[in-house]
């Protein structure tokens, strides 16, 4: 009777911790937007380039994930863990930070949030191809009504721009951007369970450094930086592209993962505040009603994510 009035308890700590820990991770994420358009500069004013950035803070976070595989002993991975850890590599390490680097230097950090406010939707459909996951038909109609609002934003902001009521090209990248991370996310949850949480992201990093290191040595930037640029390359290599997995994966494997994505929810909203201060950005009332609605229809396509009932 004590061991049986005892685990409710401890699992609602974990449940409890893991929010706490999935907030966190968000909250990291969230900063990647600004930081990186602080790094890479705009087209009128260029700082470090995307590829460099790219490399850098893959490398760097390489580094730092080479000394906590050596500190912890980690195993190898096995051959069946290598294949998601190269499309964790791919889409997490090299085409996300990437293709993001190139359109925030087009666009804005808050035009940014919109786009990518359709992550957890990404995530959720590149799950149901890979790992065959099912759900229900209100979960997809959500995620189009969702997509619809973020073509419909893209073609306002391109009018208002001057470019005529058509996409931006920026925009691609960013639709790019979200797919690469999308399955970058379903690389690393196929086999967290097996390899653990840390060790994922840090394994991804480490298998990264033959590409990294000489990508970035070869992308060195030979015009003067400012210093803020370097900092906001820091930010992004040590917490963006490393710690910040830690507190995610963390907080999926404790609270549940259909219950700690709810708080990704947050995160267009913690760009767009954030580049006020760091970018001198205004808040733009189109921008934050389309990322509410955005997140909106994410919430309801969320909640209905559960897989249809069949027969038992």
């Amino acid at each position: 009777m004590n061991h049986s009035t005892a685990l409710p308890s401890a699992r609602m700590s974990d449940a409890t911790l893991g929010l706490w820990l999935g907030l966190v991770g968000v909250v990291v994420f969230g900063l990647t937007l600004p930081m990186t358009r602080l790094a890479t500069g705009t087209a009128d004013a260029p700082q470090l380039s995307p590829w460099f950035v790219t490399w850098a803070r893959a490398a760097l976070a390489g580094g730092l994930s080479a000394i906590y595989l050596l500190a912890t002993r980690s195993r190898l991975p096995t051959t069946a863990e290598r294949g998601p850890l190269l499309l964790s590599l791919a889409g997490n390490a090299i085409g996300y930070p990437l293709l993001l680097g190139w359109a925030l230097r087009h666009v804005t950090a808050s035009h940014a949030a919109v786009i990518t406010a359709l992550l957890p939707l990404a995530t959720a459909a590149v799950a149901a191809w890979l790992m065959h996951q099912r759900a229900r038909l209100g979960f997809w109609l959500f995620a189009v009504l969702g997509s619809a609002l973020v073509v419909i934003y893209s073609l306002v902001r391109a009018a208002q721009a001057g470019h005529g009521f058509g996409f931006e090209w920026a925009d691609a990248l960013l639709v790019g951007a979200v797919l690469a991370a999308a399955l970058g996310y379903v690389g690393g949850a196929r086999v967290t369970p097996t390899l653990g949480a840390e060790r994922v992201i840090s394994w991804v990093c480490v298998m990264a450094l033959p590409l990294t290191i000489p990508g970035a040595l070869l992308t060195w930037p030979e015009q003067p930086i400012a210093l803020s640029a370097w900092l906001a390359l820091v930010y992004v290599g040590v917490f963006s592209m490393w710690a910040g997995f830690f507190a995610w994966f963390r907080g999926l494997a404790l609270g549940g993962a259909l219950r700690v994505s709810q708080t990704q929810l947050l995160q267009p909203f913690v760009s767009i505040l954030a580049a006020v201060p760091l970018l001198g950005e205004s808040l733009d009332l189109i921008t934050l009603g389309f990322a509410l609605a955005v997140v909106t229809t994410v919430f309801m396509g969320r909640r209905m994510s559960a897989p249809p009932q069949g027969p038992r």
